[in-house]
């Protein structure tokens, strides 16, 4: 496979031949920063953990050179940095016995300029075409990180190059810094994540240059899914320990003609229209 950075990192943990390893993918994960997929793709993860013919591969997009650090890693350079967020991201891989995991090495701002824009677009479309994947966990717009809305401008412009045959028949927009329990139930994808509490931890105890840099992740990812789990209904008992909650936009990936701008207009009135008629409706207004 021929990527554009010769940084890239291409690691197979079971040491089938690449071509061979991508190819066998069913599940693939899209993520920005290392450790972005084991936090919000542990779905598809799950889903191929030790299952025959079911194969995760991920894709993380921007080198961490930028990465919040602090105790012993606040001294790392970005280069430094950025080896210990490879190494860290293979190790989940390893963990999760991934079919695949590539680390594509772009820096955060080319991932966000616009005009370098194509570079980025031309690597998904590679590995897209080499995996074809079933199911495509990516970030969803609502995000709040900047880095995270600008990959999936650029996913969607990389599964839009595909041929309409060739394009995956789920694309998941997941939550990561922005929670998507607002969304109306009738509008967001429910997924279970109570399976393995132990693969889970160890996912996301990988990554020690964030944890012990600052940022309890591994706790607060955990919180959220058995928020979810127990917040999600309110008139019924709990049936799972954890659930993610994501937006179907296999849509945006079909057609050309829809935006994002539309497809977030009419996500955000559906929930405004929920929360309105709520209110009125024990307001004697409906």
């Amino acid at each position: 496979m021929t990527l554009s950075q010769p940084s890239a990192d291409l690691f197979v943990p079971d040491g089938t031949p690449l071509p061979e390893a991508l190819a066998r993918t069913t599940h693939l994960g899209i993520g920005a920063h290392q450790d972005d997929l084991e936090f919000f793709a542990y779905h598809g993860i799950a889903a191929c953990f030790q299952q025959p013919g079911e194969w995760f591969g991920g894709v993380i997009v921007t080198n961490g050179a930028g990465s919040a650090r602090d105790g012993v890693y606040a001294r790392y350079t970005d280069a430094e940095m950025i080896e210990v967020r490879r190494r860290e991201q293979r190790k989940a891989a390893a963990i999760g016995e991934y079919g695949a995991m590539i680390q594509l090495g772009h820096a955060s701002g080319a991932l966000k300029d616009a005009a370098e824009s194509n570079v980025v677009v031309d690597d998904l479309v590679r590995i897209l075409e080499m995996t074809k994947p079933d199911y495509v966990y990516v970030h969803n717009p609502a995000d709040k990180h900047d880095t995270h809305v600008a990959l999936l401008v650029r996913c969607l412009a990389a599964l839009r190059k595909l041929p309409a045959a060739a394009r995956p028949k789920r694309v998941y927009g997941c939550e990561v810094w922005r929670d998507l329990d607002w969304v109306p139930d009738e509008r967001k994808v429910v997924l279970p994540v109570s399976d393995r509490p132990n693969l889970q931890a160890a996912l996301n105890g990988v990554f020690d240059s964030q944890i012990s840099g600052g940022k309890r992740y591994d706790l607060a990812v955990m919180g959220r899914r058995l928020a979810h789990a127990t917040f999600h209904e309110s008139h019924e008992v709990d049936t799972h320990t954890g659930l993610t909650f994501a937006l179907d936009l296999t849509a945006l990936a079909r057609d050309e003609t829809l935006t994002l701008s539309a497809y977030l207009d009419d996500l955000l009135h559906a929930f405004s229209e929920d929360v309105k008629k709520r209110v009125d409706r024990f307001s004697g207004q409906s």
